[in-house]
């Protein structure tokens, strides 16, 4: 980290902030980037406001093409990797590797029009920006949008930076859902092909550098009133799914010593879930998300439970640990139940750290801008945290209303979106006089 920021951090205490007056005039057309984003949530859209576009979907493919169109009418040219990532390219003067930028565009299950969205029309409105003002840049630029970076359908997590970061599970290609859905049908609607996930991954030296613009789905922006997050790093997320396995039986002629009740099982591994996640202090998070209750009749004693366990934090370490001692309490409760309880291998997005010098750049990139700015980490998981595993990668934060997200109620302002894209811009065209300034015929 820069000398002259380190003077400023300690003056604010914990986190950092910045301001200073503007330098030159906004490059966003602040409403050509929220039009986009009201028009793609269009696709998906429920009565409450809030949106359905689940990745693997009939909406997610509507909200692709829309978002691709886009793409081609700003002279970006697009094409979709094995793994159903979208890129479009931006030719630079100079022969290196291309400077990565985006987010995504899948939703949760009613959830909002920001997460995600923000960040991958930005990126368009960015490019537009930069045709506007006649900018050449010596990288390459690409805008990219992940594919199904919730996850839920056919994969617990980000399946198309996993991807391009190699990793995958083996038997991914040949993976369907309950009710006969494929994921190599969906990924072949989507442009992909599940034959050939291998030749998405993205190896070191390819890509210069990775910035993704996004909500900070929490309220510590808000609160302090500051436009701008410099993110310090992504947590750590382990998700596994386990089984509770029980005997279903009458729920009147069976005596409550005599059962073995997978949902009482189910309810305590919950709570234990809870218990040691709390055991210790620190940030770490622990969820359970998800319950499937078979057969789920009112008159029948529950003989099958499916349900997520998650953990989030910084320091993979905690998180291995934690997740052990749930291993153990859950193993013990199955057999005070009666009940075996199964739990599959974790699906593990490793903590990642962006990089300092990309912390400096967008800094200086909203002091430019005339916006103060503060340091913090995501609680959240990112494609970008998979990125990391190939490429130097930063993030920039813009305040969700209330700290809500993954919900219809999820809102951030137009003006804050408009200082989002202001800040990547400017932020785009400093790393791009800064990576690789030594060697400008640095081959790709």
């Amino acid at each position: 980290m820069s000398r002259h920021i380190r003077p400023m951090i300690a003056a604010c205490g914990l986190w950092s902030c910045f301001a200073s007056a503007a330098s030159g005039a906004q490059h966003i057309q602040g409403p050509r980037l929220n039009g986009t984003v009201t028009k793609l949530a269009e696709y998906g859209a429920e009565a409450d406001g809030g949106v359905s576009r689940i990745g693997f979907s009939d909406a997610d493919l509507a909200g692709r093409s829309y978002v691709m169109g886009l793409m081609r009418d700003a002279g970006l040219a697009v094409r979709i990797d094995p793994a159903g990532n979208i890129f479009g390219r931006r030719q630079g003067s100079g022969n290196l590797p291309a400077i990565v930028f985006g987010s995504h565009i899948d939703s949760v299950p009613h959830g909002g029009n920001f997460d995600g969205d923000v960040g991958s029309l930005a990126a368009i409105e960015v490019i537009r920006s930069l045709n506007d003002h006649h900018a050449v840049t010596r990288h390459p630029l690409e805008v990219v949008i992940w594919m199904d970076e919730e996850g839920g359908r056919f994969y617990l997590g980000s399946f198309g930076s996993d991807a391009a970061a190699g990793q995958l599970p083996a038997d991914m290609a040949g993976r369907q859902v309950d009710g006969g859905d494929q994921l190599a049908t969906w990924l072949k609607r989507a442009g992909g092909d599940a034959s050939q996930l291998a030749a998405a991954r993205i190896p070191p030296g390819r890509v210069a550098g990775y910035l993704e613009l996004h909500i900070e789905q929490g309220a510590v922006l808000e609160k302090a009133k500051v436009p701008i997050g410099v993110v310090l790093g992504i947590v750590g997320i382990s998700s596994r799914t386990c089984v509770a396995k029980g005997f279903a039986n009458h729920a009147g002629t069976t005596p409550m010593d005599q059962r073995h009740d997978a949902l009482a099982a189910a309810a305590r591994a919950v709570l234990a879930v809870r218990e040691e996640v709390r055991a210790e202090p620190g940030r770490q998070v622990g969820t359970v998300g998800m319950l499937k209750v078979e057969p789920d009749a009112v008159n029948v004693i529950p003989g099958r439970v499916t349900f997520t366990v998650e953990i989030r934090d910084l320091d993979q370490r905690r998180i291995d640990h934690i997740d052990a001692r749930i291993l153990e309490r859950l193993a013990a409760i199955g057999s005070e139940e009666r009940v075996s309880i199964e739990c599959t291998a974790p699906e593990v997005s490793r903590p990642a750290l962006t990089s300092p010098e990309f912390q400096r750049i967008i800094h200086l990139a909203a002091r430019d801008a005339g916006l103060p700015a503060m340091e913090l980490p995501s609680g959240a998981g990112h494609d970008a945290q998979n990125v990391a595993q190939f490429a130097p990668i930063g993030m920039i934060f813009v305040p969700s209303r209330a700290g809500i997200s993954h919900s219809p109620q999820e809102y951030t302002a137009p003006e804050d979106v408009t200082n989002g894209a202001e800040v990547l811009y400017r932020s785009l065209l400093k790393l791009d006089a800064t990576i690789g300034a030594d060697s400008p015929s640095q081959s790709q």
